[in-house]
């Protein structure tokens, strides 16, 4: 790092991924930030800048030296996992500080040596004790899938095995002749005789019962702003996974324009934007979504444009070139698996790709900050 660079950094003072420090005094304190930093976004930490007013102290060489090696001990012996940082004297004029880099986590959640989680807010950090924040921790790392929890309060009378029997026929299942309790065991539907996430969202008979936010809400407003107060249409889409699905497409499918591109007079004429890519978007969504968000999957339509806005941001790292290139990272192991049956899922990591060569036009939106995946469609001028 340049002399400029690191001026224009303090000069904007201490963010998120950004903390001063004037030494390193209390080491179970520079583990926490350093741990706050591996189970957010990563960061850095410069030695020798006041924190309070940013101005450059500085370390002299026995400084840099102590520095480096406390450091080094404490991303060793007082985070766990142990995380590895890099370290960078740079000159001040005639002073140094040292910057201490440290990468967002592949092993989250990290703790300190009492077991705390500590993660990122703001310039701050906190401790984590919201269940439903360190599951999404724990998600990120592979160490748990939110579809294989179980939800509470459920129990085989709220299965509609009706649907168990459609995928049984579908899987070509010998299992038929076993009892309802047993075969839904078998398939992950039930656990511990209550429903799996993954079983309500594709058996129950009113999914929404228990998880109200698992649904779409869809609006169709005159005009291009969402604050607009009135609108076409509206509908909070509930069901089944494969019954949303199916509602958004017909949501969509009437509030959508069809184009007449030199068909007979008498016919319907194709759909404005294809069905190919909004089938593949919608299902994703459904899909893919993080489901330790208790909030809806939101289905604008637009003047201008179709949004389509799922909760949570892309998994493990994956960015929007890796989709673009087929590459996909599994969050909803259990609903993959069901959908892959009873939808038109492949699972090949082939829906974007499919969606973008359908729409060559189609805007991503990894929305880090808000914690969402957002879809665009553009639409023609009427």
């Amino acid at each position: 790092m340049r002399e400029d660079e690191l001026r224009k950094i303090v000069s904007q003072g201490e963010t998120s991924r950004v903390q001063f420090k004037l030494r390193i005094e209390n080491n179970d304190s520079i583990a926490a930030e350093f741990i706050a930093m591996a189970n957010s976004k990563g960061g850095m930490v410069i030695v020798g800048v006041q924190d309070k007013t940013g101005d450059i102290v500085g370390l002299d060489y026995a400084g840099l030296q102590s520095t480096g090696s406390a450091v080094s001990s404490i991303a060793n012996e007082l985070v766990k996992p142990q995380i590895f940082i890099t370290t960078e004297a740079v000159s001040c004029g005639d002073t140094n500080v040292l910057v201490i880099y440290v990468e967002e986590g592949i092993a989250k959640p990290y703790t300190d040596r009492n077991g705390t989680i500590w993660i990122k807010q703001g310039c701050d950090k906190r401790k984590l004790t919201d269940n439903s924040e360190q599951i999404r921790l724990f998600q990120q790392n592979g160490l748990l899938f939110a579809d294989e929890m179980i939800v509470p309060d459920t129990g085989i009378s709220d299965i509609d095995e009706s649907k168990v029997k459609e995928y049984l026929a579908k899987i070509d299942d010998s299992d038929t002749d076993l009892p309802l309790e047993r075969v839904c065991k078998n398939l992950n539907i039930l656990k511990e005789s209550r429903l799996t996430l993954g079983g309500l969202l594709f058996f129950s008979k009113n999914p929404q019962r228990y998880r109200p936010a698992f649904c779409i809400k869809a609006v169709s407003f005159f005009g291009n702003e969402i604050e607009g107060v009135d609108y076409r249409d509206s509908e909070d889409i509930t069901g089944t996974i494969p019954q949303m699905f199916e509602k958004g497409m017909g949501f969509l499918l009437r509030n959508l324009h069809h184009v007449q591109k030199g068909q007979n007079f008498n016919s319907t004429g194709i759909l404005e934007i294809s069905r190919i890519a909004l089938e593949e978007v919608l299902q994703n969504a459904l899909t893919h979504r993080d489901y330790t968000r208790n909030s809806p999957i939101n289905l604008l339509v637009f003047d201008d444009r179709v949004e389509l806005a799922s909760p949570g941001c892309l998994p493990n790292s994956l960015t929007i070139e890796n989709i673009r290139m087929g590459n996909a990272v599994v969050r909803n192991n259990l609903i993959v698996s069901f959908c892959s049956k009873l939808m038109k899922y492949r699972g090949l990591g082939s829906g974007i790709r499919r969606a973008v060569k359908e729409e060559p036009s189609l805007l991503l939106d990894n929305d880090k900050e808000n914690e969402k995946f957002v879809v665009t469609f553009q639409r023609a001028a009427q």
